[in-house]
């Protein structure tokens, strides 16, 4: 059985839905393309995320030789060893042309957080229909969508809500802040793109925040299974020299999520993760200006890009994109939450209905049951 994940929350799920396959199947064999979690759970990696992992547009130019070469590995593995499913988990751009290989060699596709096609090429859902044998869908609105296009699909629940840990808010503030000290969250993303355009903004929006706020307190957990060394070294002096005082928390994404009064957040499964600790957050994200200029000629019918806001239907939370995504900006959309209890609490209120809107626990097993179910394995009882 072959998986294929491209990025850090890719890796992770990926990780999750290997430990349900195997427990469901034990002696199955895993390989495929991941990181270091899919790995720990027993996948053996053809090609790793950290060359091919880029934020779209003209950032994917640089990597498009790896990217190239990892397309030319995996099809040669899937002609070689001719896996019983394929199980594609985001990462649409290269995935979608995984898939298409392996539909010409008859091997059942399964895709498992399934391209956002209700934003990004609705052309997409034509291709899947083509080359896709089986879309496990973890939002609810995406089911009618598949149906309408003729892709089988079923809705699994999203498996977020297995790998976030149970964290009290007391419990995990221990250290940070005391109780009078709002602490505020700086979480840039976790990808190289992402951590270079959006830092340097928290950090500038932090300073502007503790000169009002004396008594805030701020965390930023980087990502210590993605971030390379050198730009973690380049993080840390841009902390220092922010003048502002930071904790810098490796790898404690959940505990400062948990923590927060508030979150200044780089849209993606942050915003998401975040939510489900009901957590209140301001959301920001720059690209390049030839990658910002694409996405608003693909991008169609979406008001929010945030991923709380697209479940709630409206803008619960403040996004603040590109040119909006000024120090200032940051700054005062911070203040305005920080400084208003009951805004908090309004967004908090409808953070924790999205959570209520993914499912129950347990997409993993829902997930790993179809992907035998599809690839012909009998799982016994």
């Amino acid at each position: 059985m072959f998986l294929a994940a491209g990025e850090v929350s890719g890796d992770l799920h990926g990780a999750t839905l290997a430990r349900a396959l195997t427990a469901l199947s034990p002696g199955l064999t895993l390989s495929g393309m991941g990181g270091p979690r899919m790995a720990a759970a027993g996948v053996r990696l053809l090609q790793g995320i950290e060359r091919v992992s880029v934020v779209g547009g003209t950032e994917v130019l640089g990597r498009l030789p790896a990217l190239l070469r990892a397309l030319h590995v995996l099809r040669r593995s899937l002609r070689e060893a001719r896996p019983g499913v394929l199980v594609l988990i985001d990462f649409p751009e290269f995935n979608l042309r995984l898939a298409r290989r392996a539909h010409a060699l008859r091997i059942p596709v399964v895709y498992f957080i399934a391209p956002q096609v209700w934003a990004w090429r609705r052309g997409r859902v034509r291709t899947m229909a083509r080359d896709v044998s089986r879309v496990l869908a973890v939002f609810p609105f995406e089911v009618g969508l598949y149906q309408e296009a003729g892709v089988p699909v079923e809705f699994v629940g999203h498996p977020i809500l297995d790998v976030l840990p149970p964290l009290g808010r007391q419990a995990a503030r221990k250290g940070l802040a005391e109780d009078d000290e709002p602490l505020i969250g700086l979480l840039p993303g976790s990808r190289g793109e992402e951590i270079r355009r959006h830092l340097p903004v928290l950090l500038g929006a932090a300073a502007g925040i503790v000169s009002r706020v004396p008594r805030a307190r701020f965390a930023l957990p980087l990502a210590s299974t993605a971030v390379p060394a050198d730009l973690e070294t380049a993080a840390l002096a841009a902390v220092q020299a922010s003048g502002v005082d930071v904790r810098v928390l490796p790898g404690e994404a959940y505990r400062v999520m948990a923590a927060a009064e508030l979150l200044l957040v780089a849209s993606g499964t942050a915003t998401l993760e975040a939510a489900c600790y009901g957590t209140p957050m301001v959301v920001i994200y720059r690209l390049s200006a030839p990658s910002y200029a694409a996405a608003r000629v693909l991008v169609r019918g979406v008001s929010h890009i945030s991923l709380p806001n697209i479940i709630a239907g409206y803008g619960a939370v403040p996004e603040l994109i590109q040119g909006r995504a000024t120090v200032p900006g940051v700054a005062q959309a911070a203040l305005a939450l920080l400084e208003d209890a009951a805004a908090r609490a309004a967004q908090r209120a409808v953070l924790l209905e999205v959570r209520a809107r993914l499912g129950e626990p347990g997409a993993a097993e829902r997930a790993a049951h179809a992907v035998l179910r599809e690839s012909g394995h009998v799982v016994r009882a």
